[in-house]
């Protein structure tokens, strides 16, 4: 027999490339997997091509480093069939790898499938030789070729199959696959070649007949094989990093998309949950209760004051208002997951809760009063606001959405209209009043523009009966179906829906078109009288309309009387006195209404730029000699002789009230004795 030999540096390079082959071949099936539709045919063969080349030029590595004391050769033809067994096993071997399931019996079919493909692409490499006489095949080395090469295969497939997916530490377990799938590549191949006996005078019939030389062939293989593999590796490798990006791409739109569906059911300001989930919640809630019998309610909270605060320290002020009353409402509902706090808007919030009894709610809602009515400091600025809440229990008042917020809300203007800072549970007459008041507003709106308000003047006189020391403009509403309606009827809707500025700026402007009017026609008239109201007093663009409706028609600024409650001018000292000595700059006169009701402090009161006290009618309606009215009305104008104000008692009624505050020295007086409000006209005709 011929004895052959091995080149070490050549076996241990046909290992490197079954080991690099192996690695090309398990990335390949993770391309192929993470892939779909033409794409994944494509890396299949491309996969199928670099697979098979890594396999055959192992073999034919391993051949070249097998040396005989003969001439060697390879038939072309032979070699190329070879090679195309090589490729056909590897694609089917990237098929079965890359499906969803790898069932044991499919995993046995495909090894013995992918085994023998290896086998035969073996000895078909071998018998490209052309040996004369042929090869003499030790049969049990063969066989155990054939069931090293099957091993190696179901080996090689149960690896690739586990190792498709792309994940941390794939990559580092492939390498240590790819080392262990090379050795059993290279065990199956030398094994073969050991079982291969070459009998004494053998000649190699391919190298006598032309066939490929061994140093050509060696340059074909390495140039090909490392071609093709790195070829496939890089491909690969632009891949993943393609993939990465467009995960990471992928990802960040998720993210964005999540951000958007936050944003759209959560308040930008609060981070609450806004309207829209709240209808979303309140639904689910409804199917909870029809299902199992449960019950739950409904508060609908308002500030109170709060847009008084948004007029004089501004929008950013309010917000952060706004976040610390969300933060203490949501610390009043102690934690409770099923709970919802929900902002819909402006100074409106709203609870959805799970109660037992109806007493549940009104603890909450006693809670949120007293939370929220602690003072709040930012900026060095204390601000004080209480909450009206309404409340609707589901079922008794109300079985949907729409429903239970609309009576709830009705519940909380019920509150208002109590003085508010108080809860109300909703009751049916509620609705009523709502509906009406909802319609008063709409038609509020549309009052300016019809020119539906007037004003009415009464005369403010000089005690005890004169002469006349100027008037007071009164608002009326002519209203198309209910008549006329009095200032208590809609000056507050107007100060909740901030019509009150637009329809304030009508009522100065109509005031001193009047006064002068009046003088041209030859009336002596004094002064005019204006209410401010607290909405009004505080928008910061206050003083630009009383100077632009001075000028406008002319009014000497002193014939000018502007009149704030004293519970408006108290409500923040420090503030209203800043306004007040910006109004008393443009030489406007300010008179302190409904003195005495309010909590004057007299540190403030001495430093106001007020130049009359208004006694309010509560204090003349039951004045009697010796009485208390009259001490307190003596009170008040010893207090406004000491401070240099005029004092004036308004609500006189009868002679007696008229003698009575002449006596105690009202320097002014005012009321239905005197003279009733009536209009520009009629007024015109008294002077």
């Amino acid at each position: 027999m011929l004895v052959g030999s091995y080149n070490v540096i050549l076996v241990a390079v046909s290992y490197l490339i079954a080991a690099f082959a192996s690695y090309v071949a398990l990335d390949m099936a993770g391309r192929i997997t993470a892939s779909r539709g033409a794409v994944a045919h494509g890396w299949l063969a491309g996969g199928a091509v670099a697979m098979g080349f890594g396999i055959w030029s192992m073999h034919f590595v391993g051949m070249l480093a097998f040396k005989l004391p003969i001439p060697q050769g390879y038939d072309l033809a032979i070699t190329l069939y070879s090679l195309l067994i090589a490729i056909c096993s590897s694609a089917y071997a990237l098929n079965l790898a890359s499906g969803e399931r790898l069932p044991a019996a499919r995993l046995a079919v495909g090894a013995l499938i992918l085994g023998s493909g290896i086998a035969a692409m073996h000895y078909v490499g071998m018998a490209a030789m052309q040996m004369q006489p042929g090869i003499d095949y030790h049969m049990g080395w063969l066989l155990l070729s054939v069931v090293i090469a099957v091993a190696a295969a179901g080996a090689a497939l149960w690896i690739a199959f586990a190792l498709r997916s792309e994940g941390r530490g794939v990559p580092y377990a492939r390498l240590l696959a790819a080392a262990v799938m090379g050795i059993a590549v290279v065990g199956m191949h030398y094994t073969g070649m050991a079982a291969a006996r070459f009998p004494e005078g053998s000649i190699c019939g391919a190298a006598i007949a032309g066939g490929i030389s061994s140093t050509w062939l060696a340059s074909l293989v390495g140039a090909t094989t490392f071609a093709i593999l790195g070829l496939a590796m890089v491909t690969s490798i632009l891949d993943r990093r393609l993939q990465e990006r467009t995960a990471q791409l992928g990802e960040s739109l998720q993210k964005a998309n999540q951000e958007l569906t936050y944003l759209a059911l959560h308040d930008t300001l609060t981070k609450l949950p806004n309207r829209l989930l709240l209808r979303d919640r309140m639904e689910n809630a409804i199917r909870r209760a029809v299902r199992h019998g449960r019950r739950f309610a409904v508060l609908f909270v308002d500030l109170d004051g709060f847009k008084a605060i948004n007029d004089v320290y501004g929008h950013a002020t309010g917000d952060r208002l706004l976040l610390q009353i969300a933060r203490r409402l949501s610390e009043a509902l102690d934690g409770e997951a099923d709970d919802t706090l929900a902002r819909l808007g402006g100074d409106e919030f709203v609870v959805l809760m799970e109660i037992a009894e109806p007493d549940d709610a009104a603890s909450l809602a006693e809670r949120i009063m007293e939370s929220v009515a602690q003072p709040v400091a930012l900026d060095r600025i204390e601000l004080h606001v209480t909450t009206s809440i309404g409340i609707a229990i589901f079922g008794p008042d109300g079985t949907s959405e729409r429903e239970l917020l609309a009576n709830a809300d009705a519940a909380m203007y019920s509150a208002k209209d109590q003085g508010r800072n108080a809860y109300c549970f909703f009751e049916p007459s509620m609705n009523q009043g709502a509906h009406q008041q909802l319609a008063m507003i709409q038609d509020l709106r549309r009052a300016l523009s019809l020119d539906q308000f007037s004003l009415h003047y009464q005369p403010k006189m000089i005690a005890p009966a004169g002469p006349l020391e100027g008037v007071e403009a009164l608002l009326r509403w002519h209203h198309p179906e209910h008549g006329t309606v009095m200032p208590d009827r809609f000056i507050p809707l107007a100060e909740k829906t901030g019509l009150i500025i637009e329809i304030g700026r009508w009522v100065i402007n109509e005031a001193c078109r009047q006064l002068m009017a009046w003088r041209e026609a030859g009336h002596t008239v004094p002064s005019v009288s204006v209410n401010l109201s607290p909405t009004q007093f505080r928008s910061p663009g206050l003083p630009a309309k009383i100077e632009d409706a001075l000028a406008r028609y002319g009014v000497p600024p002193s014939s000018l009387v502007l009149e704030i409650t004293e519970s408006t001018a108290m409500h923040d000292p420090d503030t209203s006195l800043a306004i007040l000595q910006r109004l008393s700059s443009l030489g406007v006169r300010i008179s302190i209404d409904d003195f005495g009701t309010g909590y004057s402090s007299l540190l403030y009161l001495k430093r106001l730029p007020a130049s009359e006290l208004k006694i309010d009618r509560a204090f003349v309606r039951d004045l009697i000699p010796g009485g208390e009215d009259a001490a307190i009305v003596s009170a008040i104008i010893a207090l406004g002789r000491t401070l240099n104000l005029s004092v004036i008692a308004e609500g006189v009624e009868t002679e007696s009230q008229q003698k009575l505050l002449t006596e105690l020295g009202c320097t002014s007086l005012q009321g239905y004795h005197l003279g009733r409000p009536a209009a520009a006209s009629e007024a015109a005709a008294r002077f």
